[in-house]
Formats: C-alpha cells, sequence, structure tokens
C-alpha cells in the first residue's frame, strides 16, 4: 500500500475520533442546560479567612466522580485562586469569570485521592459538595504538593451551616406485636 494512503486512513481515523468528542460534549452539555452558571462574586463579602492558589481539578454530579459537570466555567481543569470568606467560598478560575459557592449551598468538604482525569496521592484533592440549581455536586481543587490543604479544609468546614436534625415526633412509634 502506498505511504500517502496509509496516512489518508490514520487522519480520517484521528478526524472521526476527534468529531466523536466534540459531539460527545455537545451532547454533555445538552443534557446539563438546566444547570445555571456559578454565582458570581457579590458586592460585598468579608474578609477572607483563607486563600490558596492552586488548581481547580474538575466538578461532577454529587456520589459520580466519573460524571463530569461540563457548564460554562466549569468544565475544565485551570489555575485557580481559592478563597473562603465567612459567605462562602471564591473560586477564581484561570480564564472564567469568579464562581462563588454561597454559604446555603455548601454541604461538606472532604479529602478526595482521584476524580475524572486525575489521581493524585492519598487525601490529595479537596472534595466541596455544594448546591448548583437545585443539583448537589462535588468540585475537585488540588494545591501545591508544597502546601497542605488542611488549613483550606477546616476554613471551610468551620463556615458550612450545620444540618438541622429532624424534630422528634411527641407520639411515641407503635410498638409491633407478635
Amino acid at each position: 500500500m502506498d505511504r500517502s494512503i496509509s496516512v489518508s486512513i490514520v487522519i480520517a481515523i484521528l478526524a472521526l475520533a476527534l468529531f466523536g468528542m466534540f459531539l460527545g460534549w455537545r451532547a454533555r452539555r445538552r443534557r446539563q442546560s438546566a444547570l445555571p452558571r456559578p454565582a458570581g462574586l457579590p458586592a460585598a463579602v468579608g474578609d477572607a479567612l483563607v486563600s490558596a492558589d492552586g488548581f481547580y481539578v474538575a466538578t461532577t454530579v454529587a456520589g459520580e466522580p466519573l460524571n463530569r459537570i461540563a457548564v460554562s466555567g466549569l468544565g475544565f481543569r485551570a489555575r485557580a485562586g481559592i478563597g473562603v470568606v465567612p459567605e462562602g467560598v471564591v473560586l477564581a478560575i484561570a480564564g472564567q469569570p469568579d464562581a462563588f459557592i454561597p454559604l446555603a449551598d455548601l454541604r461538606a468538604v472532604e479529602r478526595a485521592t482521584w476524580t475524572i482525569d486525575r489521581v493524585v496521592e492519598t487525601g490529595g484533592l479537596i472534595r466541596v459538595t455544594w448546591v448548583l440549581g437545585g443539583s448537589e455536586v462535588d468540585s475537585y481543587l488540588r494545591l501545591p504538593e508544597s502546601e497542605d490543604p488542611a488549613a483550606v479544609i477546616s476554613a471551610i468546614e468551620s463556615i458550612i451551616p450545620v444540618p438541622v436534625a429532624p424534630a422528634k415526633s411527641a407520639v411515641p412509634a407503635k410498638e409491633e406485636t407478635k
């Protein structure tokens, strides 16, 4: 077989693969079109409890670390400034408007080891669980290896609202009889 035919076949296969990836990304964005863009930074926020420079890794559907959220501003990995203020968490993702996670939307923060397209040392990622447009999502952040994420995690933990336990019923439950 002529070399130019082989090269043409390889280029055609690569073009088809790229086109398939484009169609898949477009379909994902269409499925997630009900999710709003993250809130912008409010006009007045308090002083930062802690701030750090690091990386925004991904946002996924809560509990599904392989199901990436593709809404504007959250679809791609990038350098990011992470700020914890009394009103919530600020993500200054490079190339995007600042994203703000309001205090009322924060659910949990913990360490993680992996998410879509990123595996690090045990506990090397910070996973922030929050609500975006009525859906729970997990955002993964990474600090440089020289920095300990404990300060960011404890600052977020200190502002997360304590869940209210359901009120106990004044009526005792019926006992089962055998």
